[in-house]
């Protein structure tokens, strides 16, 4: 019977109930002495009690069972998740990795948890800051289990095959070419259709929000009428033989069993959800004179330090647009950065690395490791006629940046086997062009 609908708005104050529930919602209070429909009410909190109002987020649930009622939470394999930075000597070299491997399920069945594997990150979630860049790869469908992240946000972007994600809040579809952020401590299932494959953004201590934009204005890239938020779902099952709760707790996963889906929540309010975004409806800015404006102009979220105008994460991508910059190199200039900045392609090819910069693999750029364009891109670049021009027509590539030196672990560097050792050979044709007689 279910539907999929969704409430517009980021960070807004909503209110849903399952239309099966009418007036599931207790009025005029969050917690009265008794809920209709026999409910538990529960709060969860996305920030300190005393936060002041515009970071404060907290979501009041109304549920049929309340999340405490499981069994003792045990250790649980955690694969290839990991956020132990130093597995193997730091590499400062720019690294490129091919698609990342999805196995064939007659062999190997992963679903979204055993498919997780961390490629790169800093800091740590004890201490409240840090982020990791996990791939997912799976190929079967979470059954009787959920996932909840009490370490930080998930910023999940999907590269091959969708997403149904069932939450606390309701049911999400999310497909390539949209994202969705699952905030810390939400429980989330995931259900696939085959070979799945993207990428996480994973940050403690902070959470997503859009950017400010300054002399921008009031309106431009990501309007926040455009993120989506599921309205109320609930099961009232029964699992006999067990219902699994995963935690992602201080880097490592623990699993609790319970007897009923933890998705029994009949109604709920709040500023607390999760949300998802589709990246065709960002508003891009460009120069529409010379030179460039910086990267930042994409920035579609971003999870804030506590250094004014310096991110623990953005969230940037790089969509079709228009070029008409006169006089003007127009791809990406050469580089050198303090920040760290990883790269992933949803699908297309990116202006700058046509070639061997391909849909579900990646890129890092370490801080200050000079990066830009291949020589073949520079030479074309270089003598273009400069005419109006759509650029990266059938593309999207995404970068997540951060002002934290990053890690790659284990995995990333051998394990994958994926790493693309022949990365720097891309800039080894490039040849000087200096002429000290020529202005």
């Amino acid at each position: 019977w279910f539907i999929l609908q969704y409430m517009s708005g980021f960070g807004n104050e909503h209110v849903s109930e399952d239309p099966r529930c009418p007036g599931a919602l207790p009025e005029g209070q969050n917690n009265p002495q008794v809920c209709p429909y026999g409910l538990y009410a529960e709060q969860l909190s996305g920030s300190a009690f005393t936060c002041p109002r515009p970071t404060n987020k907290r979501s009041w649930l109304y549920r049929i069972l309340p999340s405490v009622c499981h069994k003792p939470f045990k250790p649980f394999k955690e694969g290839h998740l990991t956020h132990n930075w130093d597995e193997v000597e730091p590499d400062p070299n720019q690294l490129r990795w091919k698609p990342f491997e999805i196995p064939k399920a007659p062999q190997n069945k992963l679903d979204f948890v055993s498919g997780l594997h961390t490629l790169c990150g800093a800091g740590e979630p004890r201490g409240r800051n840090g982020i990791a860049v996990h791939i997912f790869v799976c190929n079967t469908s979470m059954l009787d289990r959920c996932l909840y992240n009490s370490d930080g946000d998930f910023l999940i972007v999907p590269q091959q095959g969708k997403l149904l994600i069932t939450t606390e809040f309701g049911k999400m579809l999310v497909e390539p070419n949209e994202i969705c952020v699952i905030q810390q401590g939400m429980r989330f299932s995931v259900e696939v259709f085959g070979e799945t494959r993207g990428y996480i953004l994973e940050v403690y201590g902070a959470h997503f929000e859009l950017p400010d934009l300054g002399p921008i204005g009031a309106n431009g890239l990501a309007n926040p009428r455009d993120f989506l938020v599921p309205v109320a779902w609930y099961e009232d099952r029964q699992v006999p033989g067990g219902y699994t709760v995963i935690s992602k707790y201080q880097g490592k996963l623990f699993a609790a069993q319970q007897d009923f889906s933890p998705f029994n929540v009949v109604a709920w309010h709040g500023n607390y959800t999760p949300y998802k975004y589709h990246l065709e409806k960002f508003m891009v800015i460009n120069s529409v004179a010379f030179d460039h404006a910086d990267p930042s102009i994409f920035t579609v979220l971003t999870a804030k330090s506590t250094r004014p105008g310096v991110a623990l994460a953005d969230f940037v991508i790089f969509p079709p647009r228009w070029g008409v910059a006169n006089n003007t190199f127009r791809p990406p200039y050469y580089h050198r950065n303090c920040m760290s900045e990883f790269m992933g392609l949803i699908k297309g090819h990116y202006e700058a690395k046509e070639e061997g910069f391909q849909p579900g693999g990646a890129s890092l750029h370490s801080m200050m490791t000079p990066h830009g364009p291949d020589a073949d891109c520079f030479e074309k670049a270089s003598k273009a006629k400069l005419e109006p021009e759509r650029v990266a027509e059938g593309t999207m590539a995404f970068m997540f940046e951060s002002s934290l030196s990053m890690a790659v672990t284990k995995w990333g560097l051998q394990t994958s086997n994926r790493l693309d050792k022949n990365y720097y050979k891309c800039w080894e044709p490039l040849i000087s062009h200096f002429n000290p007689k020529r202005k």
